[in-house]
């Protein structure tokens, strides 16, 4: 697999942004939470300049509100997604691509967004399945740089029942490390159809993103008359799993290294994503008891 020429993993600018706001006497931000921006906005849909992504309002709001929780799990400081955020922002008024008024509404919204996501990080209803994992490991002291430490943990975890495994989950919020949801049925089906069903879609939804970046920049190949990689002229399946590994490696990035494809090669058992038939009978079991209760209530 040639990277030179598909070009799928993000090689994003963050040791250039973390050296110049050193140098500016700016407030810094852990390099993980500045890699993790900037890879997530280079696989949106804005526009690039010179290496760095392009801020407007609708970006930074897609990228904090309603990205960014979906693959992130900080061991700490979650607000420093916020001001890796903030701090591109400078650095694109530095460099005169934004003038002082919407310098000062994307920094205010910047901030705004940033300290929601702190909060929807904190939702059990929106985390995925390397997410929660990623709680778990560190509630119980697990050094998470060490792959057999990890995965030692997941085979303990693997013998204990299912009551005692949504046990250690609703510990999570008993704990403050997750918040409580008053107003559903706690760690049960629902919870872990909807965790399932939220891993999947996130993981789809980051392959596509690298699946578009490699396109747009194979354009280039193309407007040179260069021939197409092997993996997208003969061999498309080379590609597609090329895509997987990378997309399970940044979520590993982003959580646990190697913990998000433990989770789908080797303990899927642990982390079920239900498949399109399962959806379908859950939603129509789900279906079936609204219409029980209103007629219930009629």
């Amino acid at each position: 697999m040639n990277d030179e020429d598909l070009q799928l993993i993000p090689h994003t600018r963050a040791a250039d942004l973390l050296s110049w706001a050193a140098e500016e006497g700016y407030e810094p931000a852990p390099e993980a939470a500045v890699r993790a921006v900037l890879t997530l906005l280079e696989l949106g849909d804005g526009r690039m300049h010179d290496g760095f992504p392009e801020l407007s309002s609708p970006v930074v709001e897609q990228l904090l509100y309603e990205r960014m929780y979906m693959y992130v799990q900080p061991g700490e400081e979650p607000e420093a997604y916020g001001r890796a955020v903030r701090l591109l922002i400078d650095h694109q008024r530095a460099a005169k691509r934004l003038n002082a008024k919407r310098h000062e509404r994307l920094h205010a919204e910047a901030e705004w967004q940033g300290e929601l996501l702190c909060g929807l990080l904190r939702q059990p209803h929106l985390v995925t399945w390397p997410r929660l994992y990623t709680l778990l490991l560190r509630a119980d002291g697990v050094d998470t740089a060490d792959p057999a430490a990890v995965r030692s943990w997941l085979d303990a975890f693997r013998e204990l029942t299912q009551e005692q495994r949504l046990a250690a989950f609703g510990a999570l919020e008993e704990s403050g490390v997750l918040d409580r949801v008053e107003v559903d049925s706690g760690w049960g089906r629902d919870r872990s159809m909807s965790v399932g069903m939220a891993t999947d879609g996130a993981r789809l939804l980051l392959e596509n993103r690298l699946m578009q970046r490699s396109y747009r920049n194979l354009a280039g190949l193309n407007a040179l008359g260069k021939p197409m990689p092997a993996e997208l002229s003969g061999d498309f399946e080379g590609f597609e799993t090329a895509v997987v590994a990378e997309a399970l490696r940044l979520l590993g990035e982003w959580t646990v290294p190697g913990l998000p494809a433990l989770l789908v090669q080797e303990y899927a058992d642990l982390a079920p994503e239900p498949d399109a038939a399962e959806i379908d009978a859950y939603l129509a079991e789900q279906e079936q008891e609204q219409e029980q209760e209103q007629d219930s209530a009629e």
